[in-house]
């Protein structure tokens, strides 16, 4: 048996360009790795199956569409070996909650399957077969923080200094992350600020973020947040107004929708002002559940 953790992700910068032909969109992603993450165990088994429990496990697919389930086939077929395995996924990273959950859930059986299999696969190999099961999947394996180029999937670790505070507050269902990309890009296009074919249209990291991240200092990195993503998230779940005013009242250094939402993040001095964050927004009913947490923590890596 096999138990990997994986972290979930908050975006700290999510600079959106244009529209590619391929479909997605350039970015300059920021990936933040936090301490709150989801346990995937691995046995042998025969073909692969899936099972899953914790908080939203109900809408968690165990059929091959899960992207756990296409890592374990994917990493077979690379090295030519039959997909046997029986995975298990322990949720807490919250489902369809813009955190990368599935992703991070991809990553760890990667990890969790070339240690069952015993196929000591190159890291290097692991990226590309990340990189071909879904943008956020790579960063869930490097964790720490990254700048995420393409569709997310080309990464530069980052450095960063000491440690960050954050608390996530869960909303009741999802969001579609196609859903909010077509948002954002209706929204651009009604306020007449969309991009046309013939522009440049890859963002950049913001320098102040990536100085604040190297530099340690939270509230140098709470006046960088930045999410391109947020306005069409609120556009389509309002109530994620009332839960991000709710936090900065409660004295988030910055409060910011985490990548595609629904689930927002809101930066911390200290871990004693994430916990008073955290119980303003559990008593303030805008929000399912508020978890504190911190990072950068590493990527997928072997508990037992």
């Amino acid at each position: 048996m096999i138990t990997v953790r994986v972290p979930a992700k908050v975006n700290v910068q999510l600079g959106v360009g244009g529209l590619r032909p391929d479909g997605f969109h350039d970015l300059a992603n920021v990936f933040f790795a936090v301490a709150l993450g989801d346990l995937v165990t691995a046995r042998q088994g025969e073909g692969v199956t899936l099972t899953c429990e914790g908080p939203g496990s109900d809408q968690v697919p165990l059929d091959d569409s899960n992207l756990a389930a296409r890592a374990a086939y994917a990493l077979a077929a690379h090295h030519g070996i039959e997909a046997n395995v029986a995975l298990h996924i322990e949720k807490a990273i919250p489902v369809a909650g813009g955190m990368a959950g599935g992703s991070a859930d991809g990553a760890a059986a990667l990890v969790a399957c070339d240690a069952l299999w015993k196929l000591d696969t190159p890291a290097e190999v692991l990226h590309e077969l990340a990189a071909e099961l879904g943008s956020d999947v790579p960063f869930a394996l490097l964790g720490g923080v990254a700048l995420g180029r393409g569709r997310g999937e080309i990464l530069t670790p980052l450095p960063v200094e000491g440690t960050f505070h954050w608390v996530f507050a869960v909303a009741d269902g999802g969001l579609s992350t196609p859903a909010v990309f077509r948002e954002c890009d209706r929204l651009r296009a009604e306020a007449g600020t969309g991009f046309t074919e013939e522009e440049v249209t890859t963002p950049d990291a913001d320098p102040a973020l990536l100085a604040a991240l190297a530099d340690g200092d939270p509230t140098a990195l709470a006046g960088a947040l930045a999410n391109d993503l947020q306005a069409a998230a609120v556009s389509l779940r309002p109530s994620l107004a009332a839960t991000l005013r709710t936090g900065t009242e409660a004295g988030a250094l910055a409060a910011l929708v985490s990548g595609s939402g629904p689930t927002t993040a809101f930066l911390a001095k200290d871990a004693e002002a994430a916990e008073g964050i955290a119980r303003a927004l559990r008593d303030s009913g805008t929000c399912r559940a508020a978890h504190v947490t911190h990072g950068p923590v590493p990527g997928a890596a072997v508990t037992a």
